[in-house]
């Protein structure tokens, strides 16, 4: 592993205008860190990767890098790129467990983070860095959101998130998890407790349906409940998923590792929405990707598709009338998902979209004043990266909003005041 980062390093040609950069989706300095990597200054490599993405070892190892730094990299137009994911894993990994959290002085505001994905630990941490009381709330027993639930362990060990909470501890960020807010307690209730501004950062968990006849039946699941909770569901020897979407990849693979013999996935067009990178895992664990289905229904033996009919642009103009059964044990929807609507049923005066997505103003406040939001939450699923970069721009609105602002002490080292 040494070895190969090393001449991975060697082989960037620092680019004046580095596209790695420009299409990172939150401008990761890649030459930069990859010059000091080079000098051997993995601590201050690690520390910079961090101050500009808390998420830094997870990104490096869930983004879709051939849309992003590999993907633009000058070297791969003529050759292969220089994998920075690889270099930028070893450096995050390494200085997660060894960074000591200089101690910070408290600014006397108190902030209440509703979830804890990828946006809600952004938040958490960069606040309790200029000295905030940060409060996480979580309704699970474990940290980590989607992250921990929605991500297959082969692709994201889940030992770097309990390594994330030894890091919020370190902090002094308090969480409480098995908390719903939204149930028992709600958001005005945490404004009435003394937070001076909450994040809400709770994800979006809610599957999408079909609307088709079949499919409240014993066979049928939907892709982010079943990857929550894989290790208690047999979905049998042969498994239909409709979408091919990440969340169809991942439930592919798991299905997989859980002894499905054949699992092959159907899109009503004539393109995936998965990245290729994804989609080659999926294939060579033995994953079948069928195109032009329409699904119509859902049977005991398995789902019904018509064929669609497809222009010359690949466009669906129709549907033929002949109905296809395919047989299979166990049918698993991953059409996407979208937000639970309990904040929204719960909060007077919060709006929503039509799609149950929280509307927020240019600062990411929420229609209830004090109360912010970012994330799949407010954008629908995307990546973990897009998270913590609307995340970042959010800490620092809330931060405007409760009057912190930096000074400079007698030593030099920026500190937080009112």
């Amino acid at each position: 592993m040494a070895i190969h980062i090393e001449s991975e390093a060697e082989r960037c040609l620092n680019c004046k205008i580095p596209l790695c950069r420009q299409f990172c989706p939150i401008s990761t300095p890649i030459p930069r860190i990859i010059q000091l990597f080079r000098e051997k200054k993995v601590m201050q490599a690690g520390k910079e990767l961090f101050e500009n993405n808390p998420m830094s070892v997870i990104c490096a190892t869930v983004c879709n890098h051939e849309a992003q730094c590999a993907g633009h990299c000058v070297l791969g137009k003529k050759s292969t790129p220089v994998q920075f994911y690889d270099i930028e894993k070893f450096i995050s990994d390494s200085y997660l467990d060894r960074m000591r959290p200089e101690p910070v002085a408290k600014n006397g505001r108190y902030v209440a983070v509703v979830g804890s994905g990828p946006a809600g630990l952004t938040v958490a941490v960069l606040l309790a860095q200029r000295g905030c009381e940060v409060t996480v709330f979580e309704r699970k027993h474990l940290i980590g959101g989607m992250l921990r639930y929605g991500i297959p362990d082969f692709r994201l060990p889940k030992t770097v998130l309990d390594r994330y909470q030894k890091l919020l501890n370190r902090l002094g960020i308090r969480v409480r998890t098995a908390t719903t807010i939204g149930g028992a307690l709600k958001l005005e209730d945490l404004l009435r407790d003394g937070y001076d501004a909450v994040f809400v950062g709770t994800g979006a968990w809610r599957p999408k349906t079909l609307g088709v006849r079949g499919e409240c039946g014993a066979n049928v699941q939907f892709g982010v409940s079943y990857l929550e909770n894989a290790g208690n569901v047999d979905l049998g020897r042969t498994v239909a998923i409709i979408g091919m979407g990440n969340v169809a990849m991942d439930v592919a693979r798991t299905a997989f590792r859980h002894g499905a013999e054949r699992v092959m996935l159907f899109s009503r067009g004539k393109h995936a929405n998965a990245s290729s990178q994804e989609m080659s895992y999926a294939a060579l664990d033995g994953a079948e990707f069928i195109y032009g289905k329409q699904i119509v229904a859902i049977r005991p033996e398995g789902p019904v598709f018509r064929d669609a009919i497809l222009d010359e642009t690949g466009a669906v103009v129709g549907y033929s009338e002949q109905e296809i059964l395919i047989h299979a044990d166990s049918v698993v929807i991953a059409i996407s998902q979208r937000p639970k609507d309990k904040l929204l049923l719960s909060t007077d005066h919060l709006e929503g979209t039509a799609k149950g997505l929280l509307v927020v103003d240019e600062n990411h406040m929420t229609t209830v004043k004090g109360v912010f939001s970012a994330g799949d939450v407010v954008t629908g699923p995307l990546t973990v990266v897009h998270a913590v970069r609307s995340a970042k721009e959010t800490a620092e609105a809330m931060l405007r909003y409760m009057n912190v602002k930096d000074i400079v002490n007698p030593s030099g080292n920026p500190e937080t005041a009112d």
